[in-house]
């Protein structure tokens, strides 16, 4: 016998099963788009913090250089004439960087600002004085680096620009100094020696909105947020 009570059942439980797998199909999309979206922001939070660890080693190289003297690149020589502690300029430093290795008219270029100054909270903004202030590109620093790189390295290199490191020194002052080794020579080998104080301020800072398209080589840069880590150490020099 035929129960009309029955017609329809099936439709609407294969309805109401469609509705619960479309929502848990929905979600999943959901949830992996974020996991996707907090991924990338993960890895483009690692890259800024190892392109401003870049910038800590930049700064301490170049109070090195000085120390020992100026590399000459026609002898590939010191300069040992020119050793020297270097001072602190006489002007009040507002954060404006030194472009070294770009300028604006390129199309990966990205106004940084005084985005590095600002990060760091506890600089006396009304006394600081620097011994130098640069910007790179790093992307360009490390396309530079190739010798002889495949296409796929360059590519990469390429990618890279969207990532700048700066760096600000500023001389503290004398420091008791004690220390070991040849690099960096001293009269005494266990007693502690005057040494003159450097604090380096470093920053990775990340073009948020840059783009690159490697079908046309081409860069943009939508808006003008940024991902910035800051990082700082100090370095002591004997007199």
């Amino acid at each position: 016998m035929r129960n009309n009570n029955e017609q329809g059942f099936a439709l609407v439980l294969s309805l109401v099963l469609m509705l619960a797998m479309s929502l848990m199909g929905g979600a999943l999309i959901v949830i992996s788009a974020g996991d996707h979206k907090s991924n990338n922001t993960s890895d483009e939070y690692q890259q800024t913090f190892y392109v401003a660890e870049t910038a800590l080693l930049e700064g301490e190289k170049y109070v090195l250089n000085q120390f020992l003297g100026p590399w000459n690149t026609s002898n590939h020589k010191r300069d040992l004439t020119k050793r020297n502690l270097p001072a602190n300029s006489t002007t009040l430093f507002r954060g404006n960087m030194t472009r070294k290795n770009y300028i604006p008219a390129d199309r990966f270029y990205f106004n940084t600002k005084q985005s590095c100054f600002a990060s760091f909270k506890d600089l006396d903004r009304t006394s600081i004085k620097v011994v130098a202030a640069e910007s790179w590109n790093f992307g360009d620093v490390i396309r530079d680096s190739f010798n002889a790189a495949s296409t796929d390295e360059k590519r990469e290199a390429e990618k890279l620009k969207g990532y700048y490191y700066e760096y600000f020194i500023t001389r503290i002052g004398a420091a008791p100094f004690r220390g070991y080794g040849s690099s960096i020579k001293k009269e005494a080998t266990d007693t502690g020696n005057d040494g003159m104080a450097y604090r380096i301020y470093g920053c990775g800072i990340r073009a948020s909105g840059h783009e690159y398209d490697s079908r046309n080589s081409q860069h943009s840069v939508k808006n003008n947020r940024s991902l910035i880590v800051g990082l700082e150490s100090t370095i002591v020099l004997p007199k």
